[in-house]
């Protein structure tokens, strides 16, 4: 950034954590692509969701699925808070995802 240009914030300045996170994954058109198993590809429009206002996230179970490979406690207090409210399809595809990407996960038998 030049000079006189601000600078955005992604912190806390109290606290240091991120306020904002950003992934930028491989795509294909329409087609988002695992960056951990490039053999997973997914249409965007089935791992963006909106909110009632029209705010996009992405789906837990993809949110999840990056969240599988270190197994942090923050990460497994995520797995733990979000899958109760997951319906069947989406503990299937979790199950299936992570089986592709991190065979063997502890959180596959847990789903």
């Amino acid at each position: 950034m030049g000079p006189g240009r601000a600078r955005p914030l992604l912190r806390d300045p109290a606290t240091g954590s991120y306020l904002l996170d950003v992934f930028r994954e491989p795509h294909d058109g329409d087609t988002w692509i695992c960056r951990r198993d490039e053999s997973i590809r997914l249409p965007y429009t089935d791992i963006v969701r909106h909110t009632p206002d029209g705010i996009p996230y992405l789906a837990p179970e993809i949110v999840l699925l990056f969240k599988a490979k270190h197994l942090r406690p923050k990460d497994r207090w995520d797995f733990e808070a979000t899958v109760p409210l997951l319906v069947p399809a989406q503990r299937e595809t979790l199950a299936g995802l992570l089986a592709r990407a991190h065979p063997g996960h502890p959180w596959i038998a847990a789903l």
